[in-house]
C-alpha cells in the first residue's frame, strides 16, 4: 500500500530564487515547486517537499530569520562541529539554508580553491544529513544535485545498513555536468572522517573524489537531458568514468531540464520594448531596430540577426564563432557576442567586431535584461557548445522566436528539431563541433530566412514547443515512487 506522504530534500550548492551562478540554481529552484504542482493529480499521496543549500555569504541574511531553525552536530575523528539551519520559504517550498564555520562569511558560491570549496561542500553534505535527525524527519527521497552534494548520498550508503533513521531513505543524484567532480576534496573527507568508496567498477582515483563516490552509492542515477545520459557512457563524455557508468546503465536516466514558462515569456516581458506572441510576429521588428540601436549597429535590411548569450568557455564552442562568421562573411547578417570568460576568447571577439565593422558588436560582460531583449529582437541563436548536458538558452531563444544554430550534442539534439519541413522545424543542427561544419549550418539558416512565411512558420513552431516542468517533473515522481515501492517492498518482506 502506497505510503500517504511521500517525503523530498533537495540538497545542491544553490538555489534560485536565494543564489543562482548557472543552470543548477534554476533547476533547483524550479523542479521542487513543479513537484508540489502535481499535488492535486495525487490520490492518497501527499508531497513534503524541502530543499537545503549552504548559506552562502551572497544570500542576503534577512531572507531568513535571526533564530536558527535547528542547531546540531556533525561528528569528526577529532570531535564534533557544530551546524545550524535557518528556514526561509519559496513557492511553498521550506529552504534550509546551512550555516557553520566552514562556510565562509564573504566571497561568492565558489573560489579557486580547491580545499577550502571541498571543506565547505563535504560540511554541507554531511550536514544535511545531520538536519534531517534533528528535525526528526525521515525523508524517502535524499535528491542531490553534482558533486557539491554527493557525498551526502555516499555517507547516506554508508550508515543506512546500521542506521534505522535513514534505513529506507532511497538516493538519487543527478549529474548537470560530469567534468566537475570535486577534486581536492581529499583532504576535508579524511578530516570528516569519510572512507572512500572502495567500488572496484571505478577507477581507483574515483574513489577518492565527491562525484564518482555519490555515482558509486546512489540507488539512482539522472543527468538532465536523454543525450547526456547516453553520451557520458562513450569515452568521448565519459571523463574516465564511461566503464563505470556503462555498468550502472540500468539505474542511469536522462530527464531533461525544464523552462519556468511563467518567468520567459514574451507576452508578459517588461524587459523587451514590444511584447509579441506566436500569433502576431510583428512586434518583433521594433525589438529588434532598438536592440540594435542600443548596441549601436545601423540595421541592415534582409539581413538576419545573429545573437550569441554565452559564457566565453571552449566547452561553448565559442572559438569557433569567429572564424566560422569570418567564413560566411559575403551573405548579409549582423551578429551581437553578448558574455564573458576566457580572455582569449574575448579578444577574439574585439577583433572580429573591429575587422567586421558595423556588422558584428561584442558586449563584453555578463547581462541578463540585455539578453532577453537579445532573444526578443535576434533571428538566429548561436550555440556551438561541444558538449551541453542541456542548456536553457536554445529554449528560451524558441520561446521567443529566435532560432538556435547548434552542435547535436546533449540537451541540445533533445530541445531542436531540425527537418525539411518549416512547420515542423524549430532550429539548425550540426553533427561536428567544426567551424566548417558551423558555417554550413549558417548557410541554411539564410537560406530559410530569405523565405520569409517559410521562416516565420518555423518562428511559430518554436514558439509552440513545451519546455515545461511539468513533464520532467512528472518523470522524477515517477521515478521516486518506483524508489519507494521497493524500498516498502523491502520492508515487508524483513
Amino acid at each position: 500500500m502506497k505510503q500517504d506522504v511521500l517525503r523530498i530534500l533537495f540538497v545542491a550548492a544553490e538555489a534560485a530564487p536565494f543564489v543562482k551562478v548557472g543552470g543548477l540554481g534554476d533547476v533547483v529552484g524550479s523542479l521542487p515547486p513543479a513537484l508540489l504542482d502535481l499535488s492535486s493529480t495525487l490520490k492518497g499521496t501527499q508531497l513534503d517537499i524541502r530543499v537545503a543549500i549552504p548559506f552562502h555569504a551572497v544570500i542576503p541574511r534577512h531572507v531568513a530569520p535571526p533564530e536558527p531553525e535547528a542547531t546540531f552536530s556533525i561528528p569528526t575523528p577529532a570531535g564534533s562541529q557544530k551546524a545550524s539551519a535557518y528556514l526561509a520559504n519559496f513557492r511553498g517550498i521550506p529552504a534550509y539554508l546551512i550555516d557553520g564555520d566552514p562556510i565562509p562569511k564573504e566571497g561568492g558560491v565558489y573560489s579557486l580553491d580547491t580545499q577550502k570549496d571541498g571543506e565547505k561542500f563535504t560540511f554541507f553534505s554531511l550536514a544535511c544529513l545531520e538536519l534531517c535527525r534533528a528535525l526528526q524527519w525521515k525523508p524517502d527521497i535524499l535528491h542531490a544535485h553534482d558533486w557539491h552534494a554527493a557525498l551526502a548520498i555516499h555517507q547516506l550508503a554508508e550508515i543506512r545498513e546500521h542506521d534505522p533513521f535513514f534505513r529506507f531513505t532511497r538516493g538519487v543524484l543527478t549529474v548537470h555536468n560530469l567534468p566537475y567532480m570535486g577534486a581536492g576534496t581529499d583532504q576535508a573527507m579524511r578530516a570528516y572522517g569519510i572512507k572512500p568508496r572502495l567500488d572496484p567498477r571505478l577507477p581507483p582515483w574515483g574513489s577518492y573524489q565527491p562525484l564518482p563516490m555519490g555515482l558509486a552509492a546512489a540507488d539512482h542515477i539522472t543527468t538532465v537531458s536523454p543525450t547526456y545520459s547516453r553520451e557520458i557512457l562513450t569515452p568521448e563524455f565519459g571523463c574516465g568514468l564511461e566503464t563505470f557508468l556503462q555498468s550502472r546503465a540500468s539505474s542511469l536516466t536522462g530527464i531533461l531540464n525544464g523552462l519556468d514558462m511563467k518567468e520567459w515569456d514574451p507576452t508578459t516581458d517588461r524587459m523587451i520594448r514590444a511584447p509579441f506572441s506566436r500569433d502576431d510576429l510583428s512586434p518583433r521588428e521594433e525589438n529588434r531596430k532598438a536592440l540594435l540601436e542600443e548596441v549601436g549597429l545601423d540595421p541592415w535590411s534582409d539581413a538576419p540577426l545573429l545573437i550569441l548569450v554565452s559564457r566565453f568557455d571552449r566547452q561553448k564552442g565559442i572559438d569557433l564563432v569567429a572564424d566560422a562568421l569570418r567564413q560566411v562573411q559575403s551573405e548579409p547578417w549582423q551578429a551581437i557576442l553578448l558574455g564573458s570568460g576566457d580572455p582569449l576568447l574575448e579578444e577574439s571577439a574585439r577583433r572580429l567586431e573591429l575587422d567586421l565593422p558595423g556588422r558584428v558588436r561584442a558586449v563584453l560582460r555578463f547581462d541578463s535584461q540585455l539578453s532577453r531583449r537579445m532573444f526578443a529582437g535576434g533571428d538566429v541563436l548561436l550555440m556551438p557548445s561541444r558538449y551541453e548536458p542541456c542548456g536553457l538558452t536554445q529554449m528560451i531563444a524558441m520561446r521567443y522566436g529566435c532560432l538556435p544554430v547548434a552542435h547535436a550534442t546533449g540537451g541540445l539534439r533533445d530541445t531542436i528539431i531540425d527537418l525539411d519541413d518549416p512547420t515542423r522545424s524549430s532550429g539548425f543542427l550540426f553533427e561536428t563541433a567544426s567551424t566548417p561544419a558551423l558555417a554550413a549550418a549558417l548557410r541554411r539558416a539564410f537560406t530559410a530566412y530569405a523565405d520569409r512565411p517559410s521562416w516565420v512558420a518555423r518562428q511559430r513552431f518554436a514558439m509552440s514547443q513545451d519546455f515545461s516542468w511539468s513533464r520532467s517533473a512528472q518523470a522524477y515522481l515517477d521515478l521516486y515512487n518506483t524508489l519507494t515501492d521497493s524500498t516498502q517492498t523491502q520492508g515487508e518482506i524483513e
